[in-house]
């Protein structure tokens, strides 16, 4: 099972450290994968949240431990075009397919074996799935088959 860092989170959410690239490498440094929230603004690549907020460069988006959120359309757009970049969109859709073939599951929804389960309530709920992302996946990793 792919262990996957919300936004860099490894104990809990931090709004001040999420999406920062420095951060970001470190959680993949250590061996965990890592979701963020990707935005495309005036031909800039940014890493952000609610807004663009981390200038980053193209290339940043090619760590293969990268799950790459895209919030804004010409973000997903390009990112798709680049044809190696893992990335998906959604918003409150149940469920989206990531450019690789993996259901994102909304949190609360169903999982498969092909599916990541995103903020699980009970990690017993999820078991046989294909990754776990959450705020506390270093709780999770001690946890998980």
């Amino acid at each position: 099972m792919i262990l996957i860092s919300h936004r860099g989170n490894l104990e809990g959410p931090n709004p001040d450290i999420e999406n920062n690239p420095e951060r970001i490498l470190q959680v993949i440094q250590m061996k965990f994968d890592v979701e963020v929230d990707v935005w495309l603004h005036k031909n800039q690549w940014y890493l952000g949240h609610d807004e663009p907020q981390y200038e980053i460069d193209f290339t940043f988006l090619n760590n293969a431990g990268l799950w790459c959120h895209a919030k804004n359309l010409c973000a997903l757009d390009g990112m798709l075009s680049a044809g190696n970049i893992h990335c998906f969109w959604h918003q409150h859709d149940d469920f989206t397919i990531t450019s690789r073939g993996i259901i994102w599951a909304y949190p609360g929804m169903p999982i498969t074996k092909n599916a990541v389960a995103v903020m699980p309530d009970n990690i017993l709920d999820i078991r046989g799935a294909y990754g776990i992302c959450a705020d506390n996946i270093l709780e999770i990793g001690g946890h998980h088959d």
